[in-house]
């Protein structure tokens, strides 16, 4: 099926009553929520998208107090996948099912959002082992997610680039599409932002040839981390749709920028201390600061961004 045929059927819905679902998907936070927690691989370990999150959420929200925690983890899979050879034979890919636990017995999120898949295919052609072991660690995670009463959020992951191997692209495309399936078969909450991202690459690429999100066709730059925050904030109650920038959508607050700023740096500051506090198997990370001491430092930016918003 072509790219365009798909992607409309998605946008679309393949049933009926997919425009009633699509409508509840969209919620606002609820009011009891106090801290939201995202897991996933590089991509959320480098957490712009995340900081676009916060950051626009709290200028519409200023007096919210939730909590926004980033433990994503470099190379990770929670399909526990590894190719030969991984950082040229330095280390196999961490793989989140050693480190959950401890994640949960030191946080309590209400809600979890996780985006998994780039590198789950471990950069090969689609296989049904591969894809099995994807299904079954995304199952494990919703499980474990529940045993602990929060609400679990799965993101499908980023475009890869076409231009960078067809066949992995087409990878993504398969997750992803198995990922959306899981909202009709089992009523997850899935937010779909590979489709709208893929959709939006082929558009600039009509324009441009040369266009592109990500340089390595994986890690996305500020308009790709946008991308994916937008179907987030939209989830999230917020209206968002139209803009094509994250300076757009805040172009009306002065501050912005400051708070962008600010937050990106409390966000990082508790992510290395919280991946220190959890532990974790992948080497060549900074190594961040005792807990005691990024809480201390994150209640004093915190400080700042609460005389900026108010």
């Amino acid at each position: 099926m072509s790219f365009l045929k798909r992607y409309c059927l998605i946008s679309l819905g393949i049933f009926m009553g997919f425009h009633s679902l699509k409508a509840q998907e969209n919620i606002k936070i609820p009011t009891e929520t106090q801290q939201i927690l995202f897991l996933g691989n590089s991509i959320t370990y480098g957490g712009q998208y995340i900081a676009f999150i916060e950051t626009y959420y709290r200028i519409k929200h200023p007096n919210s107090s939730i909590e926004w925690l980033n433990l994503g983890l470099p190379s990770e899979t929670v399909s526990g996948l590894s190719e030969e050879g991984h950082a040229g034979g330095a280390f196999p890919r961490p793989d989140l099912h050693e480190r959950l636990d401890r994640i949960f017995e030191q946080l309590q999120p209400d809600i979890i959002f996780a985006n998994y898949g780039m590198n789950d295919g471990i950069y090969l052609p689609l296989d049904d082992n591969r894809f099995a072991s994807y299904k079954s660690g995304i199952e494990w995670l919703n499980q474990k997610i529940d045993s602990i009463a929060a609400a679990a959020v799965f993101v499908t992951p980023p475009v890869f680039d076409p231009k960078k191997g067809e066949a992995y692209a087409n990878v993504l495309d398969n997750y992803s599409d198995w990922l959306i399936s899981k909202r009709y078969t089992d009523y997850w909450k899935v937010i779909d932002l590979h489709w709208p991202m893929r959709k939006f690459l082929e558009d600039q690429r009509k324009k441009d040839p040369a266009y592109f999100l990500a340089k390595d066709g994986i890690h996305p730059g500020a308009i790709g981390h946008w991308l994916m925050a937008k179907p987030i904030l939209e989830y999230l109650g917020e209206y968002v749709e139209n803009f094509d920038s994250f300076e757009e959508a805040v172009a009306t607050e002065e501050n912005a920028p400051e708070l962008l700023m600010l937050i990106s740096q409390k966000q990082a500051i508790l992510r290395d201390a919280w991946l220190r506090s959890t532990g974790h198997l992948r080497p060549g990370l900074a190594e961040g600061l005792p807990l005691e001491e990024a809480l201390k430092q994150s209640a004093e930016l915190e400080e700042k961004i609460q005389r900026l918003l108010n």
